[in-house]
């Protein structure tokens, strides 16, 4: 197996999934503030495969670049995604990308997590379920305490904040 890594281990602090979707930001969002009140350690970890990965800058047709591109390329977009957020400076924010299924990801990492955080809804294709498998697989079977986010939080939070009446 190639250098890549698959396991995450974790002393303490908020662990959060974050999947590239619109819900997993919302989490993101969320558990930064969080840490940021608690003074505590946020990580942000993406589980990735092939299938879900961004494609490497060292890609071409033809060619299969290594896993270490694979994982580099997960880790850039993970951490731009981060970036994106706007996330209070003094949290302390460490990115980890792990090659795993995300559920398993997830909950090896979880085992040394204070706090593990997860948006409602990833990726996946099943509009009609209240949770994302991965979700559902996360609050059934952690280590530690789950916070699922809602879709829409960052919505009521800025609605709450301009007095506007919420959910």
């Amino acid at each position: 197996m190639a250098n890549v890594t698959e396991a995450v281990h974790l002393e303490g602090g908020i662990l959060v999934g974050h999947d590239g979707s619109a819900c997993s930001q919302e989490a993101l969002t969320w558990a930064a503030r969080l840490a940021a009140r608690a003074d505590m350690d946020l990580h942000v970890l993406r589980a990735w495969s092939m299938m879900t990965a961004p494609r490497p800058s060292s890609w071409t047709p033809g060619y299969v670049p290594p896993l270490e591109d694979w994982e580099k390329a997960v880790h850039d977009e993970l951490s731009a995604h981060v970036a994106a957020a706007g996330l209070d400076p003094a949290c302390r924010v460490t990115c980890h990308v792990v090659h795993d299924a995300a559920a398993q990801g997830l909950l090896a990492a979880a085992a040394g997590a204070d706090l593990l955080v997860v948006g409602a809804r990833g990726r996946g294709g099943f509009a009609g379920l209240l949770l994302g498998s991965a979700s559902d697989q996360i609050v059934h079977h952690a280590p530690c305490p789950v916070t699922v986010v809602r879709p829409g939080y960052s919505a009521r939070k800025n609605a709450a904040a301009s007095g506007a009446a919420t959910d």
